[in-house]
């Protein structure tokens, strides 16, 4: 039998519970999309601007959600709108396939003026990184430059996007290791033919004969952003160019762009 103490506590337990647990909030909840942001997305992002009705509303509820749950922070600059929907739409591309994707290791995005080094500095020379996902006591965190981020979305930007790169990273990471083999997405069934094909395009890269990004070869995870910024980016080209390796990524990603959603 409980004494009165025991009930006390098992009735502060249950109050705590329900005070301080995380809500998750229905898609269906969230506050309505802004016309002036709607304008933004259809003047900056390609990808929105191909949906249908019925997509581009998903498309604008996945994307307050998420913005609803990371920070997106300025370093040295002033967060704009632009920046704030430019980063929630490298979040939703490379997951808009998936019922519903909640990017658990992520907080916070930092935006840096322009390319920074590894010692997080913007000023001065040796800067050359673009975008990084943080490690360490950074976990949790994205770094990203904000004139790379903007320039991922230009009509000049070709196969590349920094940012989709980086939440690509996110999602290789999901499964405990950002190693290229993102085991949680890829049916299992291509993860051997995906090896392989990695290593042979890369010998093809290295021999001048591919057109991917040369810094795909940098090891497995960098190969596996730096194509999937170009199956997001030029889904047709890529298409063409390297069928083996789109039917794997549409199959990753549930995603058929050259041809449709």
């Amino acid at each position: 039998m409980m004494t009165p103490y025991v009930i006390l506590a098992v009735v502060l337990i249950i109050a705590l519970y329900f005070i301080f647990r995380k809500k998750s909030i229905p898609l269906s909840s969230v506050p309505a999309f802004a016309d002036s942001d709607r304008e933004l997305l259809l003047n900056h992002v390609a990808y929105y601007q191909k949906l249908d009705a019925t997509n581009r509303e998903k498309f604008e509820l996945l994307l307050t959600d998420f913005l609803s749950g990371v920070r997106i922070e300025g370093v040295g600059i002033t967060i704009e709108a632009l920046d704030r929907l430019l980063v929630a739409s490298s979040a939703i591309i490379p997951v808009f396939g998936f019922k519903h994707w909640k990017y658990q290791n992520l907080s916070s995005v930092l935006l840096y003026p322009d390319t920074f080094n590894k010692d997080f500095q913007f000023e001065g020379g040796d800067r050359s990184i673009l975008g990084m996902v943080g490690t360490g006591y950074m976990n949790g965190q994205m770094i990203l430059s904000r004139s790379a981020l903007r320039q991922g979305f230009s009509m000049g930007a070709d196969k590349e996007n920094t940012a989709i790169h980086e939440f690509v990273h996110l999602l290789d990471k999901s499964d405990g290791a950002t190693d290229g083999i993102p085991e949680n997405l890829m049916p299992h069934q291509y993860i051997i033919p995906w090896v392989k094909m990695i290593h042979e395009e890369i010998s093809k890269i290295e021999k001048g004969k591919s057109d991917i990004n040369p810094y795909a070869i940098t090891n497995e995870a960098e190969f596996f952003a730096v194509v999937s910024e170009y199956f997001f980016e030029k889904p047709e080209q890529f298409k063409e160019k390297h069928p083996s390796l789109y039917q794997i990524l549409c199959s990753t990603f549930s995603q058929d762009l050259a041809t449709g959603l």
